[in-house]
């Protein structure tokens, strides 16, 4: 449910008046005081947390604030990652659609997937979920693209399914909009986009490291088992000639990526949550930040678990001599993948490609898929992601369960 806003007065540390006159006008049943900064009503919290004009009411004393009501916190369980991890993606809309989801639901039942990834913030900047945050509300990216959301991971959980949050990053456009002073900008001030018309959060922008941060930690709180980042780099496509960074100032994008890398271990692994990364495919070859500030070594030191995303049909014309990577996904997953093997011989458990379930560049067949997935094998790996914008999945490419 998204988040009620009301307006008035508070009194005391709970606004006693305020609750008193909501009750009195029949607003809200009343459950049960609770002690602290916060009153519980009917299964809600309010939460206080600026001053507005008052206008609630003459006869209350204090000012006036803005309160968000959010569902009451409840406890919730967590899944430990499995040792070898297969799963799916599926879209907030999606997972906000009890019939869509059911059937991913039961797909994931039926065959040796055990894993899905689950968009709590897209490229939109929009929260797929009200959280229990302040700091968050006062924000007001959340929408309600899944009413249900702790219901739906608890019925997850309950079915062995280790769930994955995705958070989109640096790219953002609600933020951007709201807060034009913290997004990569043109040299006449005005905010960058790409050539698909998105704008882009400097990734230098440390007040945008904090708010990433909060988000992570509230969603683990309400039952994600590990939290994924996407779009961890700079941007890669549009003017890149008039393209301004104001607060990367003059070090390096692999540098400034590795001080926000260092940010996010410290303040989530260090609370015991575990945190992967969607890096570019190419960096499992390329050994320089393709400009776009992603070095594999580093950021395989800060995260817990590195996705790649080998999708064949995202490498040029005649890589490594294969006409049309698209149509030859064993070759060019292999390949990625054996480099990456040779990066991270040490610590292949963290690896864990995301592998092509769409049709681009060439029609995708369930024996297209089933050769990523093989080649994924004879790089000396054992799990893996499907990506599928549509998220429709090739159940054939797929093992049965036992």
């Amino acid at each position: 449910m998204a988040p009620l806003q009301l307006v008035g007065c508070l009194a005391g540390v709970t606004g006693q008046a305020m609750i008193n006159r909501l009750l009195s006008d029949g607003a809200f049943p009343f459950w049960k005081a609770a002690a602290g900064g916060g009153l519980l009503i009917a299964g809600f919290v309010f939460v206080a947390y600026f001053v507005l004009p008052a206008y609630f009411g003459t006869d209350l004393d204090q000012p006036a604030a803005a309160v968000e009501v959010f569902p009451a916190p409840r406890e919730a369980s967590h899944l430990k990652p499995p040792p070898v991890v297969r799963g799916i993606y599926l879209t907030s809309f999606v997972a906000g659609s009890e019939r869509f989801r059911s059937s991913l639901v039961e797909l994931v039942d039926r065959t040796e997937l055990n894993a899905v990834v689950i968009d709590i913030k897209d490229y939109s900047g929009r929260v797929a979920f009200p959280l229990n945050d302040p700091m968050l509300a006062r924000v007001g990216s959340a929408e309600s693209r899944i009413r249900d959301i702790f219901d739906f991971l608890e019925i997850l959980h309950k079915k062995g399914i280790y769930v994955i949050g995705r958070i989109v990053v640096f790219q953002d456009l609600f933020l951007t909009s709201r807060q034009p002073e913290l997004a990569v900008k043109r040299p006449d001030g005005s905010v960058w986009k790409d050539f698909k018309g998105l704008s882009w959060i400097d990734p230098g922008a440390k007040e945008y490291w904090r708010y990433i941060s909060a988000l992570a930690v509230e969603s683990y709180k309400l039952g994600f088992d590990e939290l994924q980042f996407d779009y961890i780099r700079f941007p890669s496509d549009g003017d890149m000639k008039n393209i301004i960074y104001p607060w990367s100032g003059g070090r390096t994008k692999a540098d400034v990526l590795d001080e926000f890398f260092s940010f996010l271990s410290a303040e989530l692994r260090g609370r015991g949550i575990p945190i992967s990364a969607d890096i570019f495919g190419m960096t499992t070859i390329d050994t320089d930040d393709l400009n776009i500030g992603q070095i594999f070594e580093r950021i395989l030191t800060h995260f817990d678990y590195i996705s790649p995303m080998v999708y064949p049909s995202h490498y040029p014309p005649n890589f490594n001599g294969v006409k049309n990577s698209a149509a030859e996904p064993y070759e060019v997953v292999r390949y990625s993948l054996d480099r990456a093997m040779i990066r991270a011989s040490t610590t292949p458990s963290k690896i864990r490609p995301w592998l092509q379930d769409f049709s681009l560049g060439a029609n995708y067949t369930a024996e297209m898929i089933k050769a990523e997935i093989q080649a994924v094998y004879d790089s000396g790996f054992e799990s893996w992601l499907l990506w599928s914008p549509s998220n429709k999945y090739t159940e054939a490419a797929l093992v049965p369960a036992k």
